[in-house]
């Protein structure tokens, strides 16, 4: 076990299931979004520390457009990533390539919209990873609006604290409370490594039961 597991190293070996394994291991089995947070932009995993942001619908000109979630922009610091959460709403897109282009200029990593998102295309080639509900070609303008900043905040029965570890990939979206960071990381790390015993074990013609009863994992 090294002496630190560093996001660098999270993005090279861990990915969501078994960072989910860890946190039920640890007493946490909520802490895996339930809605659908697909990869949008080819980018099929993410590992950083939440950047949160609260949005509402409105219905009406908003006379401080953009203000909030600019402020959020600006603020972000290298390995952030953005969570916009948005109660799932498809009727504007809240994120788009003018933003991830800010963001990622501050060292941000990544979005995830609980909502939907445009510019997929230019935020593909820019090679930013946007995990979202969907896509839609409408300007959040008088439609969106961000309410808070570093909350707090739900998406899919799931609480992002801000600098929250978030761990996205093709599985889904989980978050690592930074109470249990350290033990859940390690727990991960270590049932990585013995699964990859067992899957040489199984290649070479060992038997799932005997391997699992081997090596106690699957």
């Amino acid at each position: 076990m090294p002496d630190e597991i560093t996001l660098a190293m999270m993005r090279d070996a861990l990915y969501s299931a078994v960072v989910s394994d860890a946190l039920d291991a640890a007493g946490l089995r909520q802490q895996c979004c339930r809605v659908p947070l697909p990869p949008l932009t080819g980018m099929t995993k993410l590992v950083g520390r939440a950047k949160t942001t609260q949005w509402e619908q409105i219905d009406g000109e908003d006379p401080r457009p953009y203000e909030l979630e600019l402020c959020a922009v600006d603020e972000c610091r290298p390995d952030d990533v953005m969570i916009a959460a948005a109660d799932g709403s498809l009727d504007s897109g809240l994120w788009g390539e003018l933003l991830s282009t800010a963001a990622r200029n501050a060292g941000c990593v990544g979005a995830i919209v609980d909502g939907a998102v445009r510019d997929v295309a230019a935020m593909r080639s820019m090679g930013f990873a946007v995990f979202a509900r969907g896509t839609s070609p409408y300007d959040s303008l008088h439609r969106h609006r961000v309410t808070a900043v570093d909350v707090p905040v739900e998406i899919g029965g799931v609480t992002f604290a801000p600098g929250d570890l978030v761990i996205a990939d093709e599985d889904g979206v989980v978050v690592v409370p930074q109470r249990v960071e350290e033990w859940v990381i390690a727990a991960a790390w270590k049932k990585v490594h013995d699964e990859n015993i067992t899957r040489d074990a199984i290649r070479s013609g060992m038997s799932a039961t005997a391997a699992f009863e081997k090596y106690g994992v699957l």
